[in-house]
């Protein structure tokens, strides 16, 4: 049996750190529990620092609990139909609340997991239960939306002296000699995770009983890689390479990393050739990156991290003892803004490479004369009628609506211009089968004479099928015999 498992803290008051945290989380408990409906907590926190043990010993203060975890079933249809109708339901146990526990819900994210944060907003409005919500990641863009909707509770990461006295009760319930020394290395290496902790205890007594500083020396320290915000926050108030090396050390796309980094430039660098020494190496961070790409030879990435890491941070004379407030890059919101304008622009596009048989990038290069062409009414509704426009979509090269008087006065042109065409194409097809008439008449008369011919020459024959009547009856007759 894991240790993790055997010794999961029972009650509040066993958790290890937290201890703010935890009051708010009893009076929420409590609040629901004199009938006092609460909107849901969101407990977010990196992982081992407990956030699941928490919601399960909060699950037994409630008469039923029903837990769902969103990495597997994280579309809306899913939820809904997990969770949806229980949300808003009574407790089997009559007029008793019943807990739902929703975990790592920042884990909902693309195509297949369409709708899941809107299934989740949609269930946090109708439910008439206690809920809580489990993520890791607080900056998570999955959890804008609930956050608002939600109490947010920030679990921190426990300190090694509380996970140290944890380690030591933990070593004595299992007869383990170890030397208190050894428990502290653990508790620093496991960098603040309780369940890392634990599980390294439990496997290193696993091979003698007793435990030794040597044993653990060798360990390796625990993974925890930095998120982008307090890598944007090393790289600008730090000065030395080996501590911004350590915070550039994040599971994220680098060049999104550069994006950060360059938007938060001017706001904590202060002097003007810091700021132009910062972005000369956030141009030659862009240079690796743009070689990395065109050659796939993803070298070239450490030298663009060197670039917009070590670089940028010691572009700054010295380092500045201010709060600044991490912003995300602008050019992620002029890009969703164009994104509409983006789009209209390639259907107009597709619409003029289907019409005209030319390709998408000369279609485009065609707007500027369109614009000016759409400034006369009546040619603006003529362009907008054989290419199919919307109203929309005419929009984008003429600012006014084209006039109905001008509409329809060419729709009428239009209507008049099919009668037209009609009774030509009527009349063409009449006078075809005029001329195919007179052809086949004439074509008739000449093959007159031959037919004459043939006709004399039918009323010569007779004579001859006598004869051979004739010739016929004498076989008979031989046969007869």
């Amino acid at each position: 049996m894991l240790w993790t498992d055997k010794y999961r803290p029972q009650e509040l008051s066993a958790v290890v750190g937290n201890k703010k945290e935890i009051k708010i989380i009893t009076d929420w408990v409590n609040a629901w529990k004199s009938n006092n409906p609460q909107i849901p907590l969101l407990l977010v926190g990196p992982p081992g620092i407990g956030k699941t043990t928490l919601s399960q010993i909060i699950a037994k203060q409630f008469s039923e609990h029903i837990e769902l975890n969103a990495s597997d079933k994280r579309s809306q249809e899913i939820i809904k139909s997990t969770i949806g109708e229980s949300s808003s339901s009574r407790s089997l146990f009559g007029d008793e609340y019943k807990l739902i526990i929703l975990d790592e819900v920042d884990g909902i994210h693309g195509t297949n997991d369409r709708g899941g944060v809107k299934a989740i907003g949609d269930i946090i409005k109708s439910s008439k239960h206690p809920m809580i919500l489990i993520a890791n990641d607080f900056y998570s863009k999955r959890l804008q939306s609930i956050k608002p909707k939600c109490q947010v509770i920030k679990m921190k990461k426990s300190r090694w002296n509380s996970i140290t006295k944890l380690l030591r009760e933990i070593a004595q319930a299992e007869n383990v000699d170890a030397n208190p020394a050894a428990l502290k290395e653990i508790a620093l290496k496991s960098q603040g995770d309780v369940r890392s902790a634990i599980n390294t205890l439990q496997a290193l007594s696993s091979k003698d009983s007793t435990l030794e500083v040597q044993d653990v020396e060798n360990m390796k320290t625990k993974d925890t890689r930095s998120d982008i915000f307090n890598a944007i926050t090393g790289v600008l108030k730090s000065k030395t390479p080996a501590h911004v090396k350590e915070a550039m050390w994040i599971e994220e796309d680098p060049t999104l990393v550069m994006e950060y980094i360059a938007e938060n430039i001017p706001r904590e660098y202060k002097k003007k050739d810091e700021i132009k020494k910062a972005y000369d190496y956030i141009s030659k961070a862009d240079i690796f990156f743009g070689r990395t790409q065109r050659s796939r030879n993803y070298g070239y990435w450490k030298y663009a991290s060197d670039f917009m890491g070590i670089g940028v941070s010691n572009s700054k004379h010295e380092t500045y003892k201010k709060f600044t407030k991490i912003q995300t890059p602008t050019i992620f919101t002029l890009m969703s803004r164009n994104r509409g304008k983006r789009n209209l622009r390639d259907e107009i596009a597709e619409k003029m490479s289907v019409k005209l048989h030319v390709s998408h990038s000369i279609a485009i290069s065609m707007f500027p004369y369109l614009e000016i062409m759409f400034k006369n009414d009546e040619l603006a509704w003529e362009i907008s009628d054989y290419l199919e426009l919307e109203d929309n979509e005419i929009k984008r090269f003429r600012s006014k609506k084209i006039p109905k008087k001008v509409i329809n006065k060419m729709e009428k042109q239009k209507a008049q211009m099919r009668v037209e065409e009609r009774d030509r194409r009527a009349e063409e097809l009449k006078n075809q089968m005029i001329t195919a008439a007179v052809e086949i008449e004439d074509s008739y008369e000449i093959s007159k004479p031959d037919e004459t011919k043939a006709e004399d020459t039918v009323k010569k024959e007779p004579p001859k099928e006598k004869k051979e009547k004739k010739k016929t009856d004498k076989q008979v007759s031989l046969f007869s015999f």
